[in-house]
């Protein structure tokens, strides 16, 4: 039942190394994704979500006016938060998202992941769901409706890894480098 799992993308961190490198926000950087037109970063990841994920929340800070607008145009629900940390936007969604069939974990500067990878990640959403690449895990993941109590437990800026050794992991094979391409510094908008 894909259409009752909530994607939470996480759109509140610094990207304090792409910014160090360029002085802007990587989320709002003009990227050309793999269907060869140019967008933001941010926007990016947000076409690629597949059409069956109607649920979906974007977690960001109150000072990102422009991810918030774009968030809003693709009719994504916004939480603010003060904290740049990874679990406590986990924590803070999967509380606001209310109940549902799993959550979909996606990082707000992974622009390349196919919709079709992401389709297969929750195709079956029990335990945790994790995409793999040439042999290296990626993302975006998706936990089970067991797995919001513990989720809704993370703090600070660690991510939801703990939570894998609470369920079964099922690794998911895709033909998809995106499933692994981050954007952390200016080299990294173009895919190759």
């Amino acid at each position: 039942m894909t259409s009752a799992i909530t994607a939470i993308v996480l759109a509140a961190g610094q990207g304090s190394r792409f910014r160090a490198q360029t002085g802007q926000d990587k989320l709002l950087a003009p990227c050309r994704g793999r269907d060869g037109v140019t967008r933001p970063v941010f926007e990016q990841v947000l076409v690629n979500l597949p059409t069956c994920i109607t649920r979906r929340w974007v977690i960001t800070s109150p000072a990102r006016s422009e991810v918030i607008r774009l968030a809003r145009a693709y009719g994504c629900e916004v939480l603010l938060v003060d904290s740049a940390g990874m679990g406590d936007s986990i924590a803070a969604a999967v509380a606001a998202s209310g109940p549902a069939a799993g959550w979909l974990v996606v990082l707000g500067d992974m622009p390349f992941i196919q919709a079709a990878s992401i389709e297969r990640v929750i195709e079956r959403v029990e335990g945790v769901s994790v995409p793999v690449h040439a042999g290296q895990q990626g993302h975006p993941v998706a936990f089970g409706p067991a797995l919001g109590p513990a989720l809704m437990g993370l703090t600070g800026d660690r991510g939801a890894r703990a939570v894998f050794a609470l369920a079964e992991v099922r690794e998911v094979p895709v033909d998809d480098p995106g499933v692994l391409w981050d954007v952390d510094v200016p080299q990294s908008l173009e895919f190759r």
